[in-house]
């Protein structure tokens, strides 16, 4: 079996579509906050998800050491945001509406909301997989979300 390089990796996964999700949490300095598309559920009972920051994030060390954070579902309108929480060298929450909520900002307008502790972390190649147990959930009416396709941003509905 030959070995699959990143590009084809990408390519070929690039088929399938992905939410779009903001992780933030509670800073020493302010909130931090990063764009995730490698977020899933894990577990009804007990509720966990799951998310997979690269091991190279400045950002996730933060989040890490909050031991708390608040995932915001993206909506449609929301791909410039996006863009900007994926920027490391943006001041990401600048100009966006954000509010508290128990385990971290959250996004305004987003399509849901979820509230999560740490619960547990596992070395993966050159990424982390973060499981949090879910604390708190809330989600809109009737919002479009953001979805990640072969490298692009749309909406659904």
């Amino acid at each position: 079996m030959s070995a699959i390089g990143p590009d084809l990796y990408r390519q070929v996964l690039g088929h399938l579509p992905t939410g779009v999700t903001v992780i933030a949490a509670d800073g020493e300095s302010g909130p931090v906050g990063m764009a995730v598309n490698s977020f899933t559920s894990v577990s009804l009972d007990p509720p966990l998800v799951l998310f997979c920051p690269a091991r190279s994030s400045s950002t996730w060390p933060a989040i890490r050491d909050a031991g708390r954070f608040c995932v915001s579902v993206m909506a449609g309108h929301h791909e410039k945001a996006c863009r900007r929480f994926a920027d490391p060298r943006a001041d990401r929450f600048a100009g966006i509406p954000w509010s508290p909520r128990p385990c971290g900002p959250a996004l305004d307008d987003a399509v849901a909301w979820i509230d999560c502790l740490l619960e547990d972390e596992h070395e993966a190649g050159d990424h982390t997989i973060a499981v949090g147990a879910v604390v708190a959930m809330e989600a809109a009416s009737a919002v479009s979300p953001l979805v990640f396709f072969q490298g692009c941003y749309g909406t659904f509905l």
